[in-house]
């Protein structure tokens, strides 16, 4: 039996950044699917600490609330920057993509109708601070902090890729970003996750 288990709805949501960093990382994960229907019935929900999905079991440790996860794996793995400055810029990273992802969550859930141009015509501002971490590191040519891949790496490739997905053409702008996406995707293993039905089947968009 692989040691994690996910335990989520049927997207990418809230999940998908920790799948990839699983997957590059070399590492296998159980699935456990839970339904609208199943969710809505209420013991599930009800156990759950905070009272919300996603669930990560390493082992016999239960972890919530998917920033928490992703840190418990950058620390497990490696991927926490190389010394505390670089954690720091890790997490402030990280806290970056939380404050775009909330924003592109309440779009999609209340407001995408309306407000999708309007989001859209404000994205360039929400991702021209990413761009100007890369220009920061070595000129945009290694990862988002150091010269080794973090956990926020993962983090910011998903929110990118899923703008691309409901803004296609939003990093024209930001050739660093661009070129940042198109290397790490390019990593071989991330390469066969983001190919396979496990990822391309998955609705990019849902509950979260």
């Amino acid at each position: 039996m692989p040691p994690y288990t996910i335990v989520y709805f049927p997207v990418r949501g809230r999940c998908e950044a920790m799948r990839m960093l699983l997957a590059d990382q070399g590492q296998s994960w159980k699935e456990e699917v839970v339904t609208k229907d199943t969710w809505l019935q209420g013991p599930l929900k009800a156990s759950c600490l905070y009272g919300q999905l996603p669930k990560f079991q390493d082992g016999d440790f239960t972890l919530y609330q998917s920033n928490a996860i992703l840190r418990h794996l950058g620390r497990t793995f490696g991927l926490y920057g190389q010394d505390p400055q670089e954690a720091a810029l890790v997490d402030m990273v990280n806290d970056g993509v939380e404050d775009l992802r909330r924003l592109c969550s309440h779009l999609i859930r209340h407001n995408y109708e309306e407000g999708k141009a309007q989001y859209i015509q404000g994205l360039a501002g929400h991702l021209k601070p990413f761009e100007t971490l890369l220009i920061q590191n070595q000129g945009g040519q290694a990862f988002i902090v150091g010269d080794q891949i973090s956990f926020a790496d993962y983090s910011l490739l998903d929110l990118l890729l899923n703008h691309q997905v409901l803004a296609p053409g939003c990093l024209d702008p930001f050739p660093l970003l661009s070129a940042y996406v198109e290397r790490l995707r390019a990593r071989p293993k991330l390469k066969a996750f983001l190919a396979s039905p496990e990822h391309t089947n998955r609705p990019v968009f849902g509950a979260q």
